[in-house]
């Protein structure tokens, strides 16, 4: 049986600062006796804790609570401990206790309808937006780790801005895309693209924000979070942005930031036009809106060029967010934000109240693959290897999806969208496939309003080609039980 645990109090000297003495313990715990602050049945802390509290020895406090126990106000139960003396014919467990003050129960806010990332046990996760770990260079990664731990160590402190080394990589990478004037003190390392999403809200001083819908619920929840006006502008992956309506909407809005993942959209696997892209620099410059880029795709298209963004179009004072979550491993969560010197000590800030600082070794690893060259040679065995089960996916979606079915061709990337007829419900759907072991996402939470896209995302990333085949041929099976 765990023993009941002891109370605390605070032993007064008529001359503090002396040395305190036995005569002081009994006339403390006497008096709180009396005035019942120390109720009958109370366990005394051991001696040994007070000898420590108090830096006095054990004889001493042995001494104190005998002379307790000799005036009957104190009792010792063998192997118990010492306890305030209870009135006659009380036992153990009838003695009085006293009361303490409970607070209210903490009242948490509705928890938004986020996914979470975790798949049903043993389910078959066709939407996930992961890459099969599986093509993940999860053996090239421990090398470096070792190496890490090796040649340094283990680092007593963290980097606010993350580790130098690795920000001083990635600028360079990304002058070599084009962004010249990118240097090491603009690079934030974050924790994923979402703590840069997070840094960009806490910083953002008009709250309001325009976003794409559907959009990376994920985005969308966290802005609103923050207290942010979030606006969404539609977006058709099978038409294009109707730039148009994006002008009339934020005209009305006057946001004070974009947020656009401008290749392979979540969730939605579109990437934008370079006439989109002008066009959205364009309404950027006339409307006053900065933007913020989530360019966490387009590094996986296959090929020797980088799809055009509007962080290289649009020049510094384009925000850019990117992330090797998903290209090297999930769990490494090391991402970045890239921002114009001027704004990089608010951001920090921002940062800084969220979590102090990342975990070093993360970034150290990640550091030591890129400067390894490893980084390019798996980007090039993803790509082909995305880029096979890509056109496997279209033939799947070919040979068993029914009539009146329609799919986005994202042309690589991880993911593209299947658009079901109106008439097919989404939700007896995704119930009838949980019966089969097969999860979609739902996406009504992406949406700003009613959801104008009826399906749900495909990851043939994540899958291998035979697990997709199969949960393929049962989707096409109960859609046309649906539309027939």
């Amino acid at each position: 049986m765990a023993r009941a645990p002891y109370v605390s109090f605070r032993v007064r000297a008529p001359d503090p600062g002396r040395r305190t003495t036995a005569q002081d313990i009994v006339l403390t715990i006497a008096d709180d006796i009396r005035s019942g602050r120390l109720p009958s049945g109370s366990r005394l802390p051991p001696v040994r804790v007070l000898e420590q509290q108090l830096g006095l020895s054990k004889n001493t406090v042995q001494g104190a609570y005998d002379e307790l126990v000799a005036r009957g106000l104190l009792e010792a139960r063998e192997r118990e401990g010492v306890f305030v003396t209870q009135p006659l014919g009380a036992g153990i467990d009838s003695a009085p206790r006293p009361r303490v003050a409970r607070p209210p129960a903490f009242r948490a806010r509705p928890a938004p309808p986020l996914h979470a990332g975790a798949f049903p046990a043993g389910a078959v996760s066709l939407s996930a937006v992961f890459v099969d770990p599986d093509l993940l260079p999860r053996e090239r990664l421990s090398e470096c780790a070792r190496a890490v731990l090796h040649s340094r160590g283990l680092e007593a402190f963290y980097d606010v801005q993350g580790y130098g080394p690795l920000r001083e990589v990635i600028a360079e990478r990304l002058r070599a895309r084009g962004m010249r004037e990118v240097r090491a003190a603009n690079v934030i390392v974050t924790t994923g693209s979402q703590q840069a999403l997070d840094v960009i809200s806490r910083t953002l001083a008009e709250p309001r924000i325009a976003v794409e819908s559907p959009v990376y619920p994920g985005a969308k929840l966290l802005f609103e979070s923050h207290g942010h006006t979030v606006t969404g502008l539609r977006l058709d992956p099978f038409a294009g942005i109707p730039l148009d309506e994006w002008e009339t909407r934020l005209s009305a809005a006057r946001p004070g930031l974009l947020y656009a993942v401008t290749s392979f959209q979540n969730p939605t696997g579109y990437s934008y036009t370079s006439h989109e892209l002008g066009r959205v620099l364009e309404l950027s410059e006339r409307l006053g809106f900065a933007i913020a880029e989530d360019d966490w795709g387009s590094d996986m298209l296959s090929g020797s060029e980088y799809r055009p963004m509007l962080r290289l179009l649009g020049g510094e004072h384009v925000l850019y967010v990117n992330s090797f979550t998903k290209k090297l491993l999930p769990s490494l969560r090391v991402g970045f934000l890239v921002a114009h010197e001027s704004l990089v000590p608010a951001m920090l800030a921002a940062k800084r109240l969220s979590t102090l600082g990342n975990a070093w070794i993360s970034e150290a690893i990640v550091a030591e693959f890129l400067g390894r060259g490893y980084y390019d040679t798996h980007l090039q065995a993803l790509q082909r290897e995305l880029d096979a089960r890509y056109e496997h996916c279209l033939r799947l979606l070919r040979e068993h999806m029914p009539e009146g079915v329609r799919w986005t061709l994202p042309g690589g990337g991880p993911t593209l969208w299947v658009e079901v007829p109106r008439r097919v419900g989404l939700a007896k759907l995704r119930a009838e496939l949980d019966e089969r072991r097969i999860a979609i996402e739902a996406t009504e939470s992406a949406f700003d309003g009613e959801p104008h896209l009826h399906g749900f995302r495909v990851s043939y990333a994540f899958l291998s080609p035979e697990r997709l085949g199969r949960a393929l041929e049962t989707v096409g099976e109960l859609l046309k039980k649906e539309l027939s």
